[in-house]
């Protein structure tokens, strides 16, 4: 569970050019697969990652190496800051125990987010929306949707909402499911950066949470006890193979994914 935490907190914003990528067992890997790799690697190479009070102290040094690929990682100091206060918070208020932080939520998925990002800042997911605050904590839902899969510890996993990142909306509207404005389109086509908290930013994240629900809507009619976080799963998977008529993603510097 420790490992699977640490992942959740540290996975996000992989893109860039040249694109940051590891070699492990011969092949290169980027993206999430890679940050796994990554950390596999450092704790074969003996680095005790998912000792929470070895990370609170871990110097910037030791994390280049655990992260160490073809270029620097994007966002590199932004993620070390992420694993020292993972690392803190978890050992001085929680023992290192993932098992008590599900504990603090009861054991409800939508109780841990919102445990989790009230504890861990760097959790937290929200933008304001023309006054209005919008919450999608996306990695806090992602890792309430891997714990109670893998580990059984969390319930309630129906009420999570789909994982709004980058690569969902990119392959909804590869396949029609989401449409942007012709000025959004250009923008997005042409692989210019979209500023975090934009409303067109902000729209296209919403968007692709409601289609991710209208599409598990459809498939329910067929497997009814379908939920959202399965059909992101899949979709996500999805983007993992790589096509010729692929549409760009939209490109955002942030920790939120």
């Amino acid at each position: 569970m420790r490992f699977v935490f640490l992942f959740n907190a540290l996975s996000f914003c992989y893109w860039g050019e040249p694109k940051w990528t590891i070699e492990y067992g011969d092949k290169t890997h980027d993206g999430a697969w890679g940050m796994i790799l990554a950390l596999g690697r450092a704790i074969d190479d003996g680095i005790a990652l998912t000792d929470f009070k070895y990370l609170a102290s871990i110097d910037r040094d030791t994390f280049a190496r655990v992260l160490r690929g073809n270029v620097e990682i994007p966002l590199f100091e932004e993620r070390f800051l992420i694993a020292r206060e993972i690392g803190s918070v978890m050992s001085e208020r929680f023992g290192g125990d993932v098992g008590r932080l599900s504990l603090a939520s009861g054991g409800d998925a939508l109780s841990f987010v919102d445990v989790v990002t009230r504890t861990f800042p760097s959790f937290a997911d929200q933008s304001d929306y023309h006054g209005e605050e919008v919450a999608f904590n996306k990695r806090a839902q992602l890792l309430a949707a891997d714990l109670g899969q893998m580990f059984g510890i969390l319930s309630g996993l129906e009420n999570l909402t789909a994982c709004a990142d980058y690569k969902l909306p990119q392959i909804l509207r590869k396949n029609g499911i989401l449409e942007y404005d012709a000025p959004l389109a250009a923008h997005v086509d042409a692989c210019e950066e979209l500023q975090h908290g934009l409303p067109e930013e902000v729209e296209i994240r919403a968007s692709t949470i409601w289609a991710v629900e209208l599409v598990r809507r459809e498939v329910a009619l067929r497997i009814p006890l379908i939920r959202s976080y399965e059909i992101n799963d899949h979709l996500w998977l999805a983007t993992q193979e790589k096509y010729p008529d692929d549409m760009p993603y939209h490109r955002t510097r942030t920790t939120a994914y």
